[in-house]
Parts: C-alpha cells; structure tokens; sequence
C-alpha cells in the first residue's frame, strides 16, 4: 500500500454540520494483523475532524447510543460512561476524570466530496475474483 492512499468512509454530506459518526473499520497493524478501529468523525461546517473512538479514561467506546457523540448543547464530543468532554476541534478532555488527556486524533482528508482516512492501511472489502459475479 501507498502511505499516501486515502480510504473514503463516507460523502462529505452524509454527516450533518454539527454532527458525528462512528465507523468501525478494521486496520492493517505494523505487523501485518487486522484489528478493530472504531472511529468518530465530526463535522463543522466544512471542516472534518477525526478521533478513535476510545476515551482515554477507561479505553471504553464514546457512544452510549449509535452515533451518539456530543454533549446536550452540540458543542463538545462527551463520553456517555463518565461524562467526560473533549474538544471537537483537539479532542482535549476539558472536563470530566481525563481532564487534561486527549482523544487519539486519525487523519482524514475531504477529497471529491468524501470524507476519507488517510495514514493507515485499512482492510478493504475482498473484490470478485475475474470471472465471478459480484
């Protein structure tokens, strides 16, 4: 794989302003294995920004429901265990028991209307082999 290719996850329009996803992709590790990656994509306007899913707390998903990310007021991603807030746009906990700890930030860049991964070698779906229907 190239260290430059870009996975798109998802159109840029298919998150709402003001909103985040969670994506559980499946990542090619520096030994060559495949592990679970869950991420969250925030959008803001036209920016993206990207953490795995993983409150530096207690390495537990931020979601207590699906796609459920921010606080009340739409303003802070918040982790539905311990209430802890971050940043959207540093993914730094500014308030709760990580206070101070940070989210781990994923590269994502907007190309041709996706919102994609890039920096990691993600594993892709198999293609049909020549000959076979899809």
């Amino acid at each position: 794989m190239q260290p430059n290719t870009a996975y798109a996850i998802c159109t840029f329009n298919e998150i709402p302003s003001q909103r985040a996803k969670g994506f559980n992709l499946m990542v090619v590790d520096e030994e060559g294995k495949h592990r679970p990656w869950p991420i969250v994509v925030v959008r803001w306007g036209k920016q993206v920004f990207g953490y795995v899913n993983r409150c530096p707390h207690n390495n537990v998903k931020l979601d207590w429901e699906r796609h459920q990310f921010l606080d009340q007021n739409g303003t802070r991603l918040l982790c539905g265990k311990h209430g802890s807030t971050f940043e959207l746009s540093t993914g730094t906990c500014v308030d709760g028991p990580c206070k101070g700890q940070g989210l781990t930030p994923i590269a994502l860049a907007v190309l041709d209307g996706d919102i994609c991964v890039t920096g990691v070698t993600l594993v892709e779906d198999e293609e049909p082999v020549s000959g076979e229907q899809a």
